[in-house]
């Protein structure tokens, strides 16, 4: 059972989730002039965005010198953790996170917000298969059932772009499926993150808030120096409805802010979301595990696709509640919610679902499902201890 403390994470990383692809997909469908009164035209800033996502990370670590600070002032004790850790470990978290975010932004505009969040789901099969040889885990036959189950899902919710794009209104996506393929190849940076983030917060004990925070200020001036390259890269109308077709206008993102207040509401609410997000999102993979965040991630569908129904970003499309539910069943398949609990109760196949009693530590740790693995880090620091 989880704590009231994971509780907490667990609900503040659903609800700034939600709120952080809403808040982007909101911008995305405005249009203001540009620079020199160029024409109204779309917001589509995707490299801009991200690295605005990295400002709302880097803020994290502001909040956790002033915490630091404020409690040495005051003679309180606080736990900052280990720091001895070299600030560069978060430096393949960054650039993943850069990678995976910008192209997101970029399929984000290109497809549907139900589509796109729905389209994450994917992460977990992708988890699953770096786990094996990243984090040295051997997957249960349910997992691979769960990942099958979530495969299938994901070719309805794709189908369903396809057939149902041939609406020309204002609920239609430009390009579903080069939209959707883009989101697919970022989840495979995102699983590549996460199990680094796993083997990392688990083997240096890093607060939440400071992590998010090297993260974030790698990623923001990264980013922020090859927005300058990018502003001398022209593309085609699919990647860029700038003045000029660059592949990243800052200056023409600015000018668009300054002449729409919507647009500066909106990415003020994508700053503040994304610095809850992935602190609750770390502090979840630090309090459970990766697979477990991915599962919360997964869980921000039906809000992100109750609101784009609502705001009437798209129209009602039943395939996609067919894809939603096997995305649904695939991920409690896979966490173990569905199938190993219906034979345990009735004593059926043990010996795939369930561990020898006598299983050894070390082997334990290959075998063990997701929800499991914290137990195993506890009993690792407990023998290390000793």
């Amino acid at each position: 059972m989880f704590t009231k403390y994971q509780w907490f994470l667990a609900g503040l990383m659903l609800v700034t989730g939600s709120i952080n692809t809403l808040s982007t997909k909101w911008a995305d469908r405005q249009s203001a002039k540009g620079c020199n009164n160029y024409p109204s035209h779309p917001f589509d800033h995707p490299f801009f965005q991200a690295c605005c996502m990295f400002i709302g990370e880097l803020s994290c670590l502001l909040v956790f010198k002033l915490t630091v600070f404020v409690a040495k002032r005051r003679n309180k004790a606080i736990d900052i953790g280990s720091q001895t850790f070299n600030p560069i470990v978060f430096l393949p978290a960054a650039c993943c996170d850069m990678t995976a975010t910008s192209l997101m932004y970029i399929g984000l505009n290109m497809t549907y917000a139900s589509s796109f969040q729905m389209l994450r789901g994917s992460v977990i099969i992708f988890t699953g298969l770096l786990s094996v040889g990243f984090l040295h885990r051997v997957l249960r036959p349910f997992q691979w059932l769960g990942m099958f189950t979530i495969i299938i899902g994901l070719a309805v919710v794709g189908l369903s772009d396809i057939l149902f794009n041939k609406d020309t209104t204002k609920h239609s996506a430009p390009y579903p499926l080069s939209g959707d393929m883009i989101i697919i190849m970022a989840q495979i940076i995102v699983a590549i993150q996460m199990c680094y983030e796993e083997r990392f917060v688990l083997r240096y004990n890093v607060p939440p808030l400071q992590a998010v925070g090297w993260e974030g200020f790698f990623g923001f001036f990264i980013l922020g120096i090859l927005l300058i390259p990018f502003y001398f890269i022209h593309a085609n109308e699919m990647f860029s409805h700038s003045p000029q077709f660059r592949l990243e206008d800052a200056l023409d993102a600015f000018c668009q802010m300054g002449n729409s207040k919507i647009i500066v509401i909106a990415m003020i609410g994508n700053i503040i979301s994304i610095a809850f997000f992935n602190f609750s999102g770390i502090s979840v993979t630090k309090e459970m595990n990766a697979t477990t965040r991915m599962v919360l991630d997964s869980l921000r569908t039906m809000i992100i696709w109750a609101v784009g129904l609502i705001a009437m970003w798209e129209k009602f499309q039943y395939l996609q509640i067919i894809g939603f539910v096997m995305l649904i069943i695939g991920t409690c398949v896979y966490n173990d919610l569905l199938v190993g609990p219906f034979f345990r109760k009735r004593g059926l196949l043990l010996r795939i679902f369930d561990l020898p009693e006598a299983t050894p530590l070390r082997d334990t740790e290959k075998l063990l499902s997701p929800p499991d693995y914290e137990s195993v880090a506890d009993e690792r620091t407990r023998l290390i201890n000793s």
